[in-house]
């Protein structure tokens, strides 16, 4: 009676892996389990009739002679290949096998495991893909795209570099991996404490690492500005370091222009304080020409006209009632003189800031029956230089002329306070306050001609909504001299 053929065990026939029995003389299968007749699209009857070979018409006999003969003739001893086996329609797989020699009944017999590789390649094709659509769109990026690794022990290393290396930092990828601290190097010495701060502030806090500074590359003779952002991930070997992936761009064209239009600002503001002086200066002159001239003769003329009217015959009525009505108008013209004189150039400066604010808070009230204006103060003497004193007063002359046409206001507030940097001005009403859009309006020189002179000052001048309505004026100056509460 023919003893029966091995078969493979239940636990094997059932395995996810492709499992295959040979008769080590012949090399034909002597069992297949489920999986791998299913992958192969044979019956097991087709199948105990092929050998290894048959299902991988890539490998020549003699390499497969040569693999089952470095298999040695121990108990256990086993081998690899990789092949591609083809299925009954034609199609192949990629397949790993692991041939291990063995033996049952005293029967010579090699147990083929194999896995099936379509999946792995797969997905390392797809890895590639994507790694070259990675690639190829760094290298068009404006800039350089990288990976940068920082460690406990202080050293550095640069795991990615995109084709913008080389325009960039003027050194190739291969020399900024061989020599990572080469990066350091081109930072100008005054901006390097800055990028190390920012990189150990990342480091701590694992927040986006954002930096500029100026990079020197000696063989170009160029300076440039660079700005690095960057998102760190924490990496679990070597414990401690720090990787980030991040793009460096090149934003001197950019700083440039910032530069210029700081330069032109800071000109315009200059320009400005000197326009606004010159016109102080001039509102000074004439005042004191209306005050000295006019007023000087129109006080001559009032003595004269008075020396005149005493004159007259008693019984000429017409010309004593032209006499009054010509002296009542000198009166009229030499009050008109005064206000002018005191709107161009009040007086009250001369005496300080905080009586000249106090004198014009009392005028307001006056001049706008129905909105009652206050003055707080806790500061005596500001000791603002005179310059400064006038400044501060004609913004608050504005703020209040604001007031008295826009914001239907009952109540207004100026407050004056000595802060440890300044002064602190809040000029507060109650009105209907003012729409954002109102803000920007094109035409609103009223508010942009206070922020301009605060900045000439070194100060600010910010409008906001006031707590309950109304709108807040808040300028901050600082001193020019010491100050007295």
């Amino acid at each position: 009676m023919t003893p029966a053929a091995p078969t493979l065990a239940a636990m094997m026939q059932a395995a996810q892996s492709e499992i295959y029995l040979l008769d080590a003389q012949t090399l034909r299968f002597v069992d297949v389990n489920q999986t791998a007749r299913a992958n192969l699209g044979y019956d097991h009857k087709q199948l105990t009739r092929m050998t290894p070979l048959d299902l991988a018409p890539g490998t020549t006999p003699e390499q497969f002679g040569q693999l089952m003969a470095s298999l040695g003739e121990e108990i256990g001893a086993q081998v690899c290949m990789r092949t591609q086996h083809r299925r009954a329609d034609g199609s192949t797989y990629p397949i790993t096998l692991h041939f291990l020699r063995s033996q049952r009944d005293g029967k010579s017999l090699i147990l083929a495991l194999g896995d099936d590789r379509s999946a792995e390649q797969a997905a390392a094709a797809a890895l590639e893909q994507y790694q070259a659509r990675f690639h190829a769109i760094a290298s068009h990026m404006p800039g350089l795209v990288y990976q940068f690794t920082a460690h406990p022990d202080g050293s550095v290393a640069f795991p990615y570099l995109s084709d913008g290396c080389q325009p960039l930092l003027g050194l190739s990828v291969a020399q900024l991996q061989q020599q990572p601290e080469l990066f350091l190097k081109l930072i100008l010495p005054e901006d390097q404490q800055s990028y190390l701060d920012s990189m150990m502030e990342s480091v701590c806090t694992l927040a986006t690492w954002n930096w500029e500074g100026r990079i020197w590359i000696a063989e170009w003779n160029d300076e440039k500005w660079i700005n690095l952002r960057a998102t760190p991930r924490a990496l679990l070997e070597p414990r401690g370091s720090v990787q980030w992936d991040g793009i460096m761009t090149n934003i001197t064209a950019s700083k440039r222009e910032q530069l210029e239009l700081n330069t032109a600002h800071q000109e315009l503001a200059e320009l400005t304080a000197h326009i606004e002086e010159a016109k102080e200066q001039e509102r000074t002159r004439i005042a004191r020409e209306i005050h000295d001239d006019l007023g000087g003769n129109l006080t001559a003329i009032k003595m004269a006209l008075s020396m005149l009217v005493r004159k007259l015959p008693g019984d000429a009525p017409v010309l004593t009632e032209k006499a009054e009505y010509v002296d009542a108008l000198v009166d009229r013209t030499i009050e008109a003189i005064h206000q002018i004189s005191l709107d161009l150039r009040p007086s009250m400066l001369d005496l300080g800031l905080v009586p000249a604010l106090e004198w014009q808070c009392g005028e307001f009230e006056k001049q706008n029956d129905g909105i009652r204006c206050h003055f707080v103060t806790t500061v005596r003497d500001p000791r603002l230089s005179l310059d400064h004193a006038t400044a501060v007063f004609r913004m608050v002359q504005e703020a209040l002329t604001n007031i008295a046409k826009h914001a239907r206001a009952t109540e207004v507030e100026v407050k004056l306070l000595a802060q440890d940097w300044g002064l602190e001005l809040t000029i507060t009403d109650n009105g209907v306050g003012i729409a954002p859009e109102d803000r920007q309006k094109p035409q609103s020189f009223g508010l942009r001609g206070m922020a301009e002179r605060a900045q000439a000052l070194g100060g600010t001048c910010t409008v906001a909504d006031a707590t309950g309505g109304g709108t807040v004026v808040a300028i901050n100056i600082p001193f020019t001299g010491p100050v007295s509460g």
